[in-house]
């Protein structure tokens, strides 16, 4: 046995008898840090997708144009559903007939996979 692993043996005992047991551990060993997790939450508030909120804003103007984007706005986008916020019924009814092309130049904009469906609110 080598000199160094004998001493070093002999104080981990010793300081072991001091403590009154094991050596404490770090205060910060149980402790988990956010990025830990992070991915999770997002999947799991279906925020994953990566779509950044402006972007979107941006081009919803661009897909929607002028009239119908002074008339509506992005209000969430979950799990691939795109909810729009629409100010009178009477826009409601139109976009409704306008859901097909809509969502093809929403997905053509952002790609395959970001929004699959989209839904309207009035508000």
């Amino acid at each position: 046995m080598a000199r160094g692993d004998r001493m070093s043996r002999i104080r981990r005992a010793i300081l072991a008898e001091w403590w009154g047991g094991e050596e404490p551990k770090h205060p910060d060993s149980g402790v988990h840090r956010p990025a830990e997790y992070l991915a999770a939450i997002l999947k799991s508030a279906g925020a994953a997708e990566g779509v950044d909120e402006e972007r979107l804003r941006e081009l919803w103007r661009e897909i929607a144009g002028d009239l119908v984007a002074r008339h509506t706005s992005p209000d969430s986008l979950k799990n691939g559903c795109l909810t729009l916020k629409v100010l009178q019924p009477a826009m409601r009814f139109q976009l409704e007939q306008m859901k097909g092309k809509l969502l093809a130049n929403l997905r053509d904009s952002l790609g395959e996979g970001k929004v699959k469906s989209i839904r309207f609110s009035l508000g």
